[in-house]
């Protein structure tokens, strides 16, 4: 068995739309059936007993150890806790190689899971040992270091419950929810609303207390110290020569780390001072206050959750010792060593032996029955303490007084620290106080605390983060198709902008923000469209999406409003990525149909394409046809049905639904030529159905429309339109059997600039099949009178020659061209056609570096 190529589809993707590792496998003849390797699944299960029944979709067909392989490598993920259960293994056209598809929850864990799968067969193959826990134990370690922590995580589900879309901007805990200019951001529980101001006071304990103080919230008398002595001397100040206790703590600390309580004599504020001053070299001495610790959350202008924690501790048994009672404690399984579980490990460290001491006990005493043995004196969930939750419980003054410290000091969301007895009373009842604010609160005692019911803090953040029924998500249209697919998506974004939105797009010559492009090249994949919705100044997103882009990685982004599928033809790169029929690649096309939003999402489909009229049942939303003809059966019947159809009528483009009916003046859309372009017309029609489909006023779809001028500069490569010395000169990007056509029939339709002899310039991608490059010049022999063939750099692995020979193949049975040459070079060839022009000729010129022509032809034309 051998992997020749491996891929992570990190969007919905020709096979589901789970994120998935994707990988080409070939199996010998043997391999391809595992019935012929003698005692291989017995092997292979002593190895992992927990692998699920191997088979394969037919139930006829055998299963390989390609299929071994996708059980095993989503068998080791879902063992390890990883909440995985989608995979698929295809044979390919290929005899013995196979596509191999398991769905991952964290890319790196289905990487890793595929690695550890293949040596998991490897080892039944050759009756070696393999050792499963330890495989298992990678996993759950790679898993719990990359996945999102429990306070981040819980706000991330909740988005994801309200189809608000999110992206890890690090592998940390940045996050950006929604798309555009409605994005927000959070980092762990701080929000990007989260003022750096208000979070540098919080963490200057004595500024917070002063005002708290200002505020009349009740908060423990002390101050900061200079030193070990004048620790001492703000401890006596406060009282504890005369019994008071106090607290020693650094001034900007966090997580209770050099924390010191109930301090009674000078040695133990000598040795927490000394503690603090590790910390901070501002340390700050308080009154001690008695009671029980609380932590509050305070999200926006309300209390959400209510904790009170209880310092790390062990109850005696009268068998064991203190730190074998630390031991069994540290096994349970809900303790871990980070943040990742619900608790933390407790530390048995000097600060808990020195804590033992202060009750006469060693780490090797043995405490009685029953005895509860304190190992710190705060009550921090990082050091190992407990939390019980009572929010129920919360007085509406405790609560009123934990607002009003949260808001006084300026955040969003806060987590307020409250010494006190109960929070069944009023702070002032009690003589309780704010000890301490903390910006971005741990919020994983609240959602599962040791004792008490789980709090839904996630949602109560996104709530404050986003309106009611916001979704956080821009209008969204993704275009797909053989031919037409940049000029449809440039007459959308014209349509959006029309509205004022700020329109991002991606094509294949760029990406543009506003109608400024800010990345070149070809940019239909799934890169530059996370790229657009990215981007702050968006507001709407229109998305060209190549199958290359959807093969290689999945879509950009989940779902679409809307989802325009121009044509498939006879298709494209056929050959290319097991992708060899037009129906393989209509497959590839669908699946953006298959991702537009649910019930209120549009899919825009060719009703003349029979292999675009088939994705019509894969939308989760409803459909828009277009045709030219309103009386083809696919139009009838969805008009029939009280569908959305679009044609055309005389000289207008009329959208009808039921007793609707809106009509477009062809003659006020530029791009079609006042109706004699008949692509263009198609390329108009799916445009205003998209813009109908996001409920847009036609006064708007027809203004951006209008809008739209088909020039080098707005729609380089597109049918772009030239005078050169009184002949007519057209430059375009067609590059297939269907695009050619098309041309071909557009110019035939102009028969006042085609009057003269007409020239076409030509060459072919490599990659195309044979047939496909002699089909182009098969179309355009019967079309035109001279054909200039030229080399350009777009061999793509074909021999020096060989696409010309094709393309002269093309012309052998031509019926109109007479003068053929071949050129080097594609500006020597522009160059030449050029030069035999007279007034009242058209020229063709079928362009390869389409800024690079398109700069040279308007070159030659100014200079005349």
């Amino acid at each position: 068995m051998e992997v020749s190529r491996i891929r992570a589809l990190r969007g919905p993707n020709l096979w589901s739309r789970h994120t998935s590792i994707e990988a080409i496998v070939s199996c010998s003849e043997d391999e391809r059936n595992i019935a012929h390797l003698a005692g291989f699944e017995a092997r292979l299960r002593e190895r992992f007993p927990e692998l699920a029944m191997l088979q394969t979709t037919d139930a006829t067909s055998p299963v390989s150890l390609a299929h071994a392989l996708e059980f095993a490598t989503l068998g080791l993920q879902a063992q390890a806790g990883c909440p995985v259960t989608f995979s698929r293994t295809a044979q390919t056209i290929e005899t013995g190689v196979y596509q191999v598809v398991v769905e991952y929850s964290e890319e790196d864990v289905g990487r890793h899971a595929f690695k550890l799968a293949q040596q998991l067969c490897q080892s039944a193959l050759d009756d070696t040992p393999f050792d499963l826990e330890g495989a298992l134990k990678q996993l759950r370690d790679i898993d719990e270091d990359i996945r999102l922590g429990p306070s981040t995580g819980s706000i991330v589900y909740a988005a994801v419950a309200r189809n608000i879309p999110y992206r890890r901007l690090t592998g940390g805990s940045l996050v950006q929810f929604g798309w555009g200019s409605k994005q927000r951001r959070i980092q762990a529980a701080e929000t990007d609303r989260t003022s750096a101001v208000a979070e540098a006071i919080a963490q200057d304990k004595e500024l917070t207390k002063r005002l708290l103080q200002t505020a009349g919230v009740p908060v423990p008398t002390g101050r900061p110290v200079k030193d070990v002595d004048d620790a001492w001397a703000a401890a006596c100040e406060i009282g504890i020569e005369t019994g008071v206790p106090v607290v020693v703590k650094p001034q900007d600390g966090n997580q209770g780390k050099g924390v010191t309580v109930n301090l009674t004599t000078r040695a133990q504020v000598e040795t927490a001072y000394a503690a603090a001053y590790k910390i901070s070299d501002d340390v700050l001495v308080e009154r001690f206050l008695p009671g029980h610790d609380h932590r509050i959350l305070v999200v926006g202008s309300r209390l959400v959750a209510a904790a009170r924690r209880e310092p790390p501790t062990v109850i005696g048994d009268g068998v064991h010792t203190v730190r074998q009672l630390v031991e069994l404690v540290n096994a349970d399984p809900r303790r871990g060593e980070g943040h990742a579980t619900s608790l933390t490990k407790i530390r048995f460290d000097d600060i808990a032996l020195a804590r033992l001491a202060q009750d006469g006990l060693t780490a090797e005493s043995i405490p009685t029955k029953g005895q509860r043995v304190i190992l710190r004196n705060n009550a921090n969930l990082s050091t190992g303490g407990t939390a019980t939750d009572v929010t129920d419980d919360v007085h509406p003054d405790f609560a009123a007084r934990a607002v009003a410290a949260a808001q006084m000091v300026g955040l969003d969301i806060a987590g307020v620290d409250i010494v006190c007895n109960n929070v069944l009373r009023p702070l002032e009842e009690q003589g309780g106080g704010i000890v301490e604010l903390n910006a971005a609160p741990g919020l994983r005692m609240h959602l599962t605390p040791s004792f008490g019911k789980g709090r839904a803090v996630g949602e109560a953040i996104i709530s404050t983060m986003f309106a009611d029924g916001d979704d956080a998500r821009i209008p969204l249209v993704a275009v797909a198709g053989t031919n037409g697919k940049t000029t449809t998506v440039r007459l959308i974004a014209s349509v959006l902008g029309s509205k004022g939105l700020r329109v991002g797009m991606t094509s294949t010559d760029g990406v543009y923000i506003q109608g400024k492009r800010i990345d070149t090249g070809d940019c239909s994949g799934p890169k530059s469209a996370r790229n657009v919705l990215f981007h702050p100044d968006v507001d709407a997103a229109v998305l060209e999406t190549a199958r290359g882009g959807v093969l290689r990685e999945g879509l950009g982004f989940d779902r679409c409003d809307v989802a325009v599928v121009t044509n498939i033809g006879s298709g494209d790169h056929l050959g290319l990525s097991y992708i060899s029929t037009v129906e393989d690649l209509s497959v590839v096309k669908r699946v953006i149909v298959q991702n537009v939003k649910p019930d209120t999402g549009y899919a825009v489909l060719n009703a003349a394409d029979p292999m675009v009229v088939r994705m019509a049942p894969a939308c989760p939303g409803k459909v828009i046809f277009f045709a030219r003809d309103r009386s083809h059966p696919v139009m009838a019947m969805h008009r029939a049905q009280g569908q959305r159809i679009v044609y055309t009528d005389g000289d207008a483009i009329v959208a009808e639904q039921g007793d609707f009916k809106e009509r477009l003046k062809l003659a006020d859309i530029p791009v079609t030529a006042n109706g004699s372009i008949g692509f263009q017309i198609e390329n108009a029609m799916a445009s205003a159905a998209a813009g109908w489909a996001l409920n847009l006023d036609w006064d708007i779809i027809r203004t951006g429309l209008a809008g739209f001028v088909n020039d080098a500069a707005s729609a380089p490569g597109r049918f772009n339109l030239f005078d050169y010395r009184g002949a007519t000169l057209i430059a375009d990007y067609g590059h297939n059997p269907d695009a050619v056509q098309a041309l071909v029939n557009a110019i035939d339709s102009m028969p006042e600039k085609s009057s003269g002899r007409r020239t076409v310039v030509i060459s072919g991608a490599g990659d195309r099949r044979d047939e496909d490059i002699r089909q182009q010049t098969e179309i355009l022999g019967d079309a035109f009178d001279r054909v200039v063939l030229y080399q350009d750099q777009c061999q793509r692995g074909r021999a020096d020659g060989e696409v010309l020979a094709l393309l002269r193949q093309g012309l052998e049975k031509t019926r109109r061209a007479k003068d053929v040459c071949e050129i080097r070079g594609e500006f020597t060839a522009i160059d030449t056609a050029l030069a035999e022009l007279k007034p009242g000729d058209l020229c063709l010129v079928l362009i390869d570096q389409v800024e690079e022509a398109l700069a040279h032809i308007a070159g030659r034309v100014a200079a005349g």
